[in-house]
């Protein structure tokens, strides 16, 4: 399969020149030419078929054209070493918890997909020296991303991470690793550092100088791996005889999520429609109201990793629509979470249910419990552990919340970090200097 760009001004690419470069030359996302459609006897299987059964499927529809099927296989079954429950909440409402993997949040699965995927394109697609993988954070995406490439040879790998905008927790995740592990601390929001990771793939000496690729979801190879979760999510449901009227919501922030989520619709997964929660930076949530897509600087609140003012993956969702507002209106509704929401929600569920809900699960049951309808069931993406925000939990419930001992262990290491000012100059010099 080729992979187009946003953009509309790029070459096509294959996926191993998508999964290198990142970014489209005309500063566009890559998207497949295609979304298949998977076969109506694959959604028979569904319910009785293992998260690694249906995400090998998943993949082969993707990526089967470009890489053989034993590979493809052993990338698969390497990514998912852990489960994905769907957890009844409350009567018709259940959460998704996609936190079980090793750094307990949903982004390791497209992390780990990534760093495998890269290992099988091997050096020899680059003659200057190891890859660089450069990735901005706003704290999820570096400690998985992080831990997902740590000691993958050929590989050096550098978090951009907002100073003071981060969890301790997350924080420990990626400055605690060394070895082939840089994490670069800017002074400025997580916008700040998207834009630089950016305009490293814009500068031409920079990529004539070293081999750049990225592991935030602009990344194909970071972005449609998160699909495996929803067909998942959906099998569940079905077990339980609660996938007619299916509705799922997702806390969105930089939008691969989402966007991976409607693709999965679109190969044929019968969600019946998707909520997108958002904290205070709603951008999103006005461009369902009035058609205007107007970004604006983030600000921060209490679920940190959807503090994104200009999400990127806003152009692969309009482009999946052919810029249809209407229809991304049909699909999607949208509800703004505040701080002040986020600590009653957390207090309220786990006085009412005895369920524990992070920060961004906590914005997602809310929308979701705001917005079902009479007759649906609804499924919302706890997206990490509660133990991530402890500050956060334990202020709103008043309840101590134990640390799992991975985290403990990350918390445990030493700091190392590289300061930087939010100027892409400096940015430069550092990468040529390493």
């Amino acid at each position: 399969m080729e992979y187009y760009s946003t953009g509309k001004k790029a070459p096509n690419a294959s996926l191993r020149k998508a999964v290198l470069r990142g970014l489209a030359e005309d500063r566009g996302l890559y998207m497949p030419e295609h979304i298949p459609t998977l076969p109506a006897s694959f959604f028979r299987d569904l319910p009785g078929m293992t998260f690694p059964a249906m995400a090998k499927s998943v993949a082969g529809a993707f990526f089967g054209d470009d890489v053989p099927s034993d590979v493809l296989d052993r990338i698969v079954s390497g990514t998912l070493s852990f489960d994905c429950p769907a957890v009844r909440v409350e009567e018709d409402v259940y959460a998704l918890e996609l936190f079980h993997g090793p750094t307990l949040a949903f982004k390791d699965v497209g992390a780990r997909f990534m760093a495998r995927l890269l290992g099988y394109f091997t050096r020899e697609d680059c003659d200057r020296g190891d890859i660089c993988v450069l990735v901005a954070t706003s704290g999820d995406t570096g400690s998985a991303v992080a831990n997902g490439f740590l000691g993958v040879p050929g590989t050096r790998v550098f978090v951009l991470y907002p100073k003071g905008r981060v969890s301790p927790v997350q924080e420990s995740q990626f400055t605690t690793l060394g070895r082939n592990i840089t994490a670069v601390e800017v002074d400025g929001n997580f916008d700040d550092c998207q834009s630089l990771v950016k305009a490293a793939f814009m500068d031409d000496f920079l990529r004539s100088s070293l081999c750049l690729t990225s592991a935030n979801s602009i990344n194909i190879a970071r972005f449609l791996p998160q699909a495996f979760y929803y067909f998942y999510g959906y099998a569940q449901m079905a077990r339980l005889g609660k996938a007619d009227k299916l509705a799922v919501c997702v806390p969105s922030g930089n939008f691969g999520n989402v966007t991976a989520a409607l693709i999965a619709r679109r190969m044929g997964l019968p969600i019946n429609r998707f909520i997108v929660a958002n904290n205070s930076n709603d951008v999103f949530f006005t461009y369902l109201q009035t058609g205007i897509y107007r970004p604006k600087p983030s600000i921060p609140t209490l679920a940190n990793a959807m503090d994104v003012g200009d999400p990127s993956n806003f152009a692969r969702l309009l482009d999946l629509y052919g810029g249809d507002w209407n229809r991304i209106r049909a699909d999607i509704s949208g509800v703004v979470v505040d701080d002040g929401a986020i600590l009653e929600t957390i207090r309220s569920c786990h006085a009412e249910n005895g369920y524990l809900l992070d920060p961004h699960g906590a914005c997602a049951y809310r929308a979701l419990r705001d917005s079902l309808k009479k007759g649906e069931t609804g499924l919302f993406c706890e997206t990490a552990h509660p133990a991530k925000f402890r500050e956060t939990v334990e202020k709103a419930t008043g309840v101590p919340v134990l640390l799992p001992e991975r985290l403990q262990a990350f918390l445990s290491g030493k700091k190392e970090t590289v300061p930087m000012p939010a100027e892409y100059r400096a940015f430069q010099s550092l990468l040529l200097s390493r």
